[in-house]
């Protein structure tokens, strides 16, 4: 009997990222011996856990050298001592760790290729660090079996800049499921009904569209911006909201798990993914919050870039805009708001996306191939 046995390796937390988890659900279900070994270093509190799901807890400071150690350490030897017939580097921090070891397992290593790693916004400024993680890109990538991507166009960015064609398309879609209780954001915040909600969920970056829509709140008073996440730029937003009035309309509600963010993502009126053109890999962004929120119901306002765009009118799941054209996002917003037979169509157009847009029927793509 073939041995089915996998281990997902993550820089992250796995109960905060649905590919992660969702990939790991699937492979049990279908009958793998499943091992995580994750790592956190943002929730307060947090405690490691050790069993199939691991996770381990991690300090960063600026430059901490000891994060990068512990790190390596825990990996390289969860890498030795596990069994494996499939390895999930599921980011390019992994990716090394995980080709080396199997010189001496031989088993199968899958790539995901989540971001353009050597091209992050986070990075820009930083080329010295941007050419290392493009050189280890480029040293591993073409001895892992199956490159694994969230888009069309990273597939063919990734074959042309590697010469290769082991890639497969997975894109960041949520389960589909049915939505339980639509969490009630307007109770517990005291939320008048005349507003509508926006909402930013995921990882709290510069380059997100935070400030962007910070702007916009300054001039309007039918909105309020619930953020549902972390990052390591959550304090600079929170501090920034309040140097610019608007911190009584921008509510920072902290994280919540995969298994109820649904039904948090249910309870706004509206999904920003306003993500910014300022690196390669945010040009062809194609974030698992445009899913979530098409998922769970709610309309969406996207950035024009290429990916995003496709989706949201392709399905007519809401509009998309330039987000560095204050004058006509003011516009948008505003009709957004008051065209309620628009707003409704979008809602139903919302309903018909999410039964074909799931991760059920898009993981197929990678069963298929491993």
């Amino acid at each position: 009997m073939k041995n089915k046995s996998a281990l997902i390796l993550f820089l992250g937390n796995i109960n905060y990222d649905s590919r992660c988890m969702n990939l790991y659900k699937s492979l049990k279900d279908r009958g793998y011996d499943v091992k995580v070994v994750a790592f956190d270093w943002l929730t307060e509190g947090f405690v490691s856990l050790k069993d199939d799901i691991s996770i381990y807890k991690l300090r960063k400071k600026n430059l901490s050298l000891t994060f990068y150690l512990k790190f390596s350490a825990v990996l390289t030897y969860r890498l030795m001592f596990s069994r494996y017939s499939i390895c999930f580097a599921e980011d390019i921090y992994t990716l090394p760790f995980a080709c080396i070891v199997n010189v001496f397992k031989r088993g199968k290593i899958i790539y995901d290729s989540r971001e353009l790693f050597g091209y992050l916004a986070g990075l820009t400024g930083r080329k010295i660090i941007q050419r290392i993680l493009r050189l280890i890109e480029k040293t591993f990538i073409k001895r892992v079996s199956q490159v694994v991507v969230t888009g069309e166009m990273d597939a063919e960015f990734i074959k042309d800049e590697y010469g290769i064609n082991n890639l497969i398309v997975v894109r960041n879609l949520p389960l589909y499921k049915k939505i339980d209780t639509a969490f009630d954001f307007r109770g517990k915040y005291g939320i008048d009904k005349k507003k509508k909600i926006l909402l930013y969920q995921g990882m709290i970056h510069h380059g997100r569209g935070l400030k962007i829509i910070f702007d916009q709140l300054k001039d309007t008073d039918y909105y309020v911006l619930i953020i549902l996440g972390h990052g390591d730029n959550y304090e600079f937003y929170k501090n920034l909201s309040v140097k610019l009035d608007v911190d009584k309309k921008v509510i920072f509600a902290g994280k919540v798990g995969q298994e109820d963010l649904l039904n948090y993502t249910a309870g706004a009126d509206a999904g920003i993914s306003l993500i910014e053109n300022i690196s390669l890999s945010y040009y062809y962004a194609l974030p698992n919050k445009l899913f979530e929120y098409i998922a769970a119901g709610i309309p969406v306002i996207a950035s024009n870039l290429p990916q995003m765009k496709k989706v949201v009118e392709e399905y007519k799941v809401g509009i998309v805009v330039d987000p560095s054209d204050a004058a006509s996002l003011s516009a948008e917003l505003r009709k957004f708001y008051e065209d309620e037979a628009m707003y409704d169509e979008y809602k139903k157009n919302c309903a018909k996306a999410a039964g074909e847009l799931n991760w059920q029927k898009e993981v197929e793509n990678l069963f298929s191939k491993i």
